[in-house]
C-alpha cells in the first residue's frame, strides 16, 4: 500500500465530491480501525506465550466465560481488522485517481510505496509483532493496483471470485476441525515458548520471530482471497460514492449499517457460540460483514451528528497518524506485558480480564492524546514523515 496508513487514505473526500471541505468520515475511520485492531491484538500480548499462544488457540476467547471480555473480543475480532483492509482498498482508487490527473504511469510509479510498505511491515514483524499487517497489505496492493488499470467486469470477476474461493477455503478448514478429534485436545503452550516472552531478551524473541516466520505469516496467506475482495470492494465504495457527503452516500451508508449488523451480527455470535472449530468462518467470514455495518454505523452517527466533538476529534487525529499510532501501540503492548518491560502479562495472569481492558483503554488515550498534540505542531504522524521523506529521496 502506498504511503502507509496515513496515505492509503490519503484524501478526506475523493475529487469527485462536489464539496471540497475535508470529509472527516475517512479519518474517523481510520482511527476507528487502528484503535479497534488493538481490541483484538491486546489479547495477544497479554497472553502467556504471546504470539504462538494465539496459534496454538490459547489466546483465544471462550465465549461462556466472563461476559464482558466475550462481548469486548465478540466486537473487535476480525471485524476492525475488516475495516482497515478496505480502508486501504479506498485509498488505493484515491491514490489512482490522483495519479491520472497527474499523468503519473500506473502503476509503475507506485510500486516504489508498496515496495517501501511491505519494508516497513517486515521490520515491524521482525522488531515488534509477529502478527503485522502491513506486509500482506503491500503484496494484496501490488496485484490489485494493476486490476485498476482493467475493465470493471475484470475486477468484478476477481471480485467474486476470489471471495468465492476464499469462503470455500474456509469452509474446508472448518469441515476439518469439525471431523478432527479437537474436542479431545485442550489448547497449550510449552513452557519454553511462555518463559521467552515473560524473561527472555527482545534479541531472543527476534531470533524467535525469525525461526518461526512461516507459521507466524500465514494469516495473510490463507486469508490472500478475502484481502483481494476487500481491497476491491473498498475501491468499489469509494467509485460509488459511499463515503462522500452526498445524499447517495448517506442512503448507502444506512444500507450498509442495517444489512451489515443485521446480518453480521447473528452469523457471527452464532459461529462464535459454536466453538473454536468455527473460528475461520467467525473471523473471515462473519466478521468481514459486521465491518461493513461498523462502515455504515459509524457514518450515520456522523451524519447525525450523534458523535460527540472531543471523540471525533480524538478518533480523526489518529485516523490521520494511522501508520504511527500502528505500530506505537504494539511497542507499547510489547513494553507493557512482555518482560522485557513491566512483565504484566506474567505477573497479572491470574487476575482476571480487566487489566487488559484497562490496558487497551489506557493505550488508547496515550494515542489520541499524543496523535493530537503531534498535529498541532505537525502536518503529518513521525513514520509518515519518514516515509514521505525516504520515498522523496
Amino acid at each position: 500500500m502506498s504511503n502507509s496508513l496515513r496515505a492509503s487514505v490519503d484524501a478526506a473526500s475523493p475529487r469527485t465530491s462536489p464539496s471540497p471541505a475535508r470529509l472527516p468520515l475517512l479519518d474517523v475511520l481510520r482511527g476507528a480501525a487502528i484503535l479497534g485492531t488493538l481490541m483484538t491484538n491486546v489479547w495477544i500480548f497479554a497472553t502467556p506465550g504471546s504470539e504462538w499462544a494465539f496459534l496454538q488457540g490459547a489466546a483465544t476467547a471462550d465465549p461462556l466465560g466472563e461476559p464482558a471480555e466475550a462481548l469486548f473480543r465478540f466486537l473487535a475480532d476480525g471485524k476492525f481488522l475488516a475495516l482497515l483492509t478496505i480502508l486501504f482498498g479506498v485509498g488505493l482508487a484515491i491514490q489512482y485517481g490522483s495519479a491520472a490527473r497527474r499523468g503519473t504511469p500506473w502503476p509503475r510509479g507506485y510500486r516504489p510505496r508498496a515496495l517501501f510498505l511491505l519494508a516497513e511491515g517486515t521490520l515491524h514483524f521482525v522488531l515488534v509483532f509477529g502478527f503485522d499487517v502491513l506486509m500482506g497489505y503491500a503484496v494484496t496492493a501490488l496485484l490489485v493496483a494493476r486490476l485498476l488499470t482493467r475493465s470493471e467486469r475484470v475486477r468484478r470477476a476477481v471480485l467474486w471470485t476470489s471471495v468465492s474461493l476464499h469462503v470455500a477455503v474456509m469452509s474446508l478448514i472448518t469441515l476439518a476441525l469439525l471431523a478432527s478429534d479437537s474436542d479431545s485436545e485442550e489448547s497449550s503452550v510449552s513452557a519454553d515458548t511462555v518463559d521467552l516472552y515473560a524473561h527472555g531478551s527482545w534479541l531472543d524473541q527476534i531470533a524467535f520471530r525469525l525461526e518461526n516466520a512461516i507459521s507466524l505469516r500465514m494469516e495473510p496467506v490463507i486469508s490472500f482471497g478475502l484481502l483481494v475482495f476487500l481491497f476491491l470492494l473498498g475501491v468499489h465504495l469509494h467509485r460509488a460514492g459511499a463515503l462522500t457527503t452526498t445524499e447517495r452516500g448517506r442512503r448507502l451508508r444506512s444500507r450498509m449499517a442495517v444489512w451489515g449488523l443485521g446480518l453480521g451480527i447473528p452469523f457471527n455470535a452464532a459461529l462464535t457460540l459454536g466453538g473454536e472449530d468455527f473460528f475461520f468462518l467467525g473471523r473471515y467470514v462473519a466478521a468481514p460483514v459486521v465491518a461493513l455495518g461498523y462502515i455504515g454505523l459509524i457514518g450515520v452517527v456522523l451524519d447525525r451528528g450523534w458523535l460527540p466533538t472531543p471523540l471525533t476529534n480524538g478518533l480523526s487525529s489518529v485516523g490521520r497518524t494511522a501508520l504511527s499510532c500502528y505500530v506505537l501501540q504494539n511497542l507499547l503492548c510489547m513494553l507493557a506485558c512482555y518482560g522485557l518491560g513491566l512483565g504484566l502479562a506474567e505477573r497479572l495472569a491470574d487476575e482476571g480480564p480487566w487489566w487488559v481492558m484497562t490496558l487497551w483503554a489506557a493505550v488508547c488515550a496515550l494515542l489520541v492524546t499524543a496523535s493530537t498534540l503531534w498535529l498541532r505542531r505537525f502536518s503529518q504522524g513521525p513514520l509518515e514523515s519518514v516515509q514521505r521523506w525516504a520515498l522523496r529521496r
